[in-house]
C-alpha cells in the first residue's frame, strides 16, 4: 500500500491549524466544524470559518476594550475627586 504523503502532511496541517484555535479561544462547535470539513475537502469553507471566528474575535476584544475605557473613565473621576 502506497503512502499519500501528500494527505499525510496536510492531515498535520489540519491538527496544527485546530491547536492554534484552541489556543485562540475559539469556540469547539467552530473547532470541531474545521475538522469536519477538512475531512470533506472544503478548504475554501475552512477559511470562512476561520475568518467568521476572527470577526467573533475582534468583536469580543471591541466589548472588552468598551468595559477598560469604562474603568479609565472612573480612574479620571476618582481622580478627579468625582
Amino acid at each position: 500500500m502506497a503512502i499519500d504523503y501528500h494527505t499525510d502532511m496536510k492531515n498535520t496541517d489540519i491538527e496544527k491549524i485546530l491547536i492554534n484555535m484552541v489556543d485562540a479561544g475559539c469556540a469547539g462547535e467552530d473547532i470541531e466544524r474545521v475538522r469536519r470539513l477538512h475531512e470533506a475537502g472544503l478548504d475554501d469553507d475552512i477559511v470562512r470559518c476561520l475568518r467568521r471566528c476572527r470577526c467573533d474575535l475582534v468583536e469580543e476584544l471591541h466589548k472588552s476594550q468598551r468595559k477598560v475605557d469604562c474603568i479609565d473613565h472612573l480612574i479620571r473621576a476618582a481622580e478627579n475627586g468625582f
